[in-house]
């Protein structure tokens, strides 16, 4: 059993926009990193596309957003807040991600004060990158 808490139990996100399933690592306001498994029974994969479900890109963003966010939350010393996109850089899909598949999500946070921040993540299949990208980030009240 995990030592690390669960997404749920950190994130503001809900079903059906939570996609961080396990916490594999974290080291507060530093990096943390997970996993998303892709069942198939996700709402989008039904219109993008149909004959070919494929994990739109920027949902991919998201999850490694998601990911972030646990990695500024966990330890506390942002309790009560929530990190909001600021911006998003530099992104790049490599990967088709389809049902089945399971995403290693990692984030390395960057320059972080006590109003924004920043950090790197990628989407791992395989051990390859599917998705890489720069986030910016505000912090607001929850």
């Amino acid at each position: 059993m995990s030592s690390f808490p669960r997404p749920i139990d950190v994130l503001p996100h809900r079903p059906p926009f939570l996609f961080v399933d396990e916490i594999t690592s974290v080291e507060p306001g530093v990096s943390a990193s997970g996993t998303w498994h892709l069942t198939g029974d996700e709402w989008f994969f039904s219109g993008h596309f149909p004959g070919r479900p494929t994990l739109p890109g920027v949902l991919m963003c998201e999850a490694i957003a998601q990911m972030g966010a646990i990695a500024v939350l966990v330890g506390g010393q942002h309790m009560g807040k929530i990190p909001l996109f600021g911006g998003l850089d530099g992104a790049r899909f490599r990967r088709q991600v389809q049902p089945g598949d399971t995403l290693e999500l990692v984030v390395q946070l960057g320059r972080m004060s006590a109003r924004a921040g920043k950090g790197t993540g990628k989407a791992l299949l395989n051990g390859e990158t599917a998705c890489e990208c720069e986030l910016m980030f505000v912090l607001v009240d929850a």
